[in-house]
């Protein structure tokens, strides 16, 4: 498989996809791919909309995405892309779409099968076997929480260990440690601003600036950098 696991779209000060475009480019390679980008996450704003956006810094490294919902048959546009792209937006949202139109399998078996998967935030979510570690409201109901198991860990994007001032509420971290009482046999990364997971021929690397941090059960959380082996989460 190839993965491309993005914490979020868009660093303070930044462009939209400004900082995550050259690995895009690198990950996806020079030639011009039939790439088919999945919106659902959206709900403020449309799927042309989405795609525009996408396409504008796309077009910078050489690349253009087609959204699926131009398609008549999305499960066809699925089996021949040549890339698969999610974007961030409400992850609750995202996978009820793919799961009334029948999506999930069939790019479960299009991603295990080599073709390159890129996904932000919520398209991160589902890279994991559930749900259950998004930041966002469950403004949906799912059929069911399970999403693509493309991985074996839970990821956490958009990572935050501020807890603000004046803020009466739990701490990121408190709510990840809530997640592995219960789902004890699950990692969970938390997976800071500005960093992303590059899996490739079952080599997982973190890539960015910044460290990430590893939650699990009966285990004090670890802080892992660039130059750290991440094999353990695959097992």
């Amino acid at each position: 498989m190839r993965l491309l696991l993005i914490s979020n779209s868009t660093n303070p000060g930044e462009g939209y996809l400004e900082y995550s475009k050259n690995y895009i480019r690198d990950f996806l390679g020079e030639k011009a791919k039939n790439a088919i980008f999945i919106p659902y996450a959206a709900v403020t704003f449309s799927y042309e909309a989405y795609e525009e956006k996408v396409n504008a810094r796309f077009a910078e490294i050489g690349h253009h995405v087609t959204s699926i919902h131009r398609f008549i048959n999305p499960v066809e546009a699925i089996e021949n892309a040549d890339a698969i792209v999610v974007g961030g937006g409400n992850t609750w949202q995202l996978v009820k779409m793919l799961q009334e139109k029948g999506l999930m399998k069939v790019i479960r078996k299009k991603v295990k099968k080599g073709t390159p998967y890129i996904g932000w935030s919520a398209g991160s979510n589902i890279a994991c076997p559930t749900l259950g570690t998004t930041n966002d409201m469950p403004i949906v109901q799912p059929e069911k929480f399970k999403t693509l198991k493309l991985i074996p860990f839970q990821i956490n994007p958009h990572y935050l260990d501020d807890n603000p001032a004046n803020h009466g509420g739990e701490t990121r971290e408190a709510r990840i440690q809530e997640f592995i009482e219960v789902n004890r046999d699950l990692y969970v990364v938390g997976l800071r601003e500005g960093t992303l997971f590059l899996l490739e021929d079952d080599e997982l690397v973190l890539l960015g600036n910044r460290k990430t941090r590893i939650f699990r059960y009966g285990q004090e959380p670890m802080e892992l950098s660039v130059e750290d082996d991440f094999s353990f989460l695959l097992h």
